[in-house]
């Protein structure tokens, strides 16, 4: 995998690009530091490392679960003087057009139509519930500056509340990448549609007790 091009295409070069290589034994523990890092920071609004951290382990569990590849690359940047945090997850997998046509309702869909439909609700290859993306999706409404899924040859840019589909080079597998507002107060649990509590989730694994008292 070119990570010299995902930091250079995706952080502008920056060289402090915290990177993390996962499988699925390893997938937990990255997803524990990156969150537990971003923790740390106190500016960070709780509610949304509650939000996030719930579609950052979908997005992780994709590539163990879609990819058909053992390794993914989580890269992390984050920006405190412009309340931005910068979140991309790659793999070099059979992308999202093969994965989705293993599903026989989707098995002639075309690639920059599998990226569009990939984050609508319950649209999966059959291996998953097809939520993570939507969940996403509902996070980058929210609190999203920049949404962009690469697979193929077409790029998804999710901009402005509606996402534009267009061909723009070509990756090998699955790139999502966002860029998201920290410093804004949200509802974890709408962003999840309520189907699960991605706050209380959060709470658990990495607020203690006595922080967790003195939020309220």
């Amino acid at each position: 995998m070119d990570i010299s091009f995902l930091i250079k295409e995706y952080f502008g070069g920056v060289k402090d690009v915290t990177i993390d290589v996962f499988d699925a034994e390893s997938l937990n523990k990255v997803y524990q530091k990156v969150v537990g890092v971003l923790t740390s920071h106190l500016e960070i609004e709780v509610s949304v490392l509650q939000s996030m951290s719930y579609c950052f382990y979908e997005i992780l569990d994709n590539v163990h679960i879609h990819s058909g590849k053992p390794l993914g690359t989580a890269l992390t940047l984050y920006i405190p003087e412009e309340k931005k945090l910068k979140i991309l997850v790659a793999d070099d997998g059979m992308g999202i057009r093969e994965s989705l046509a293993e599903n026989e309702k989707y098995a002639d869909i075309s690639e920059s139509d599998a990226i569009a439909k990939c984050i609508e609700d319950s649209v999966t290859d059959g291996k998953g519930m097809g939520f993570g993306l939507y969940a996403t999706q509902r996070l980058m409404q929210n609190i999203g500056m920049k949404f962009i899924i690469h697979s193929g040859s077409h790029k998804m840019i999710y901009s402005e509340g509606a996402p534009t589909i267009k061909e723009n080079g070509y990756w090998q597998g699955t790139i999502i990448y966002m860029e998201i507002k920290t410093e804004c107060d949200i509802d974890p649990n709408d962003v999840v549609a309520h189907r699960t509590d991605a706050a209380e989730e959060y709470n658990e694994s990495f607020i203690e007790t006595e922080e967790l008292e003195e939020l309220w």
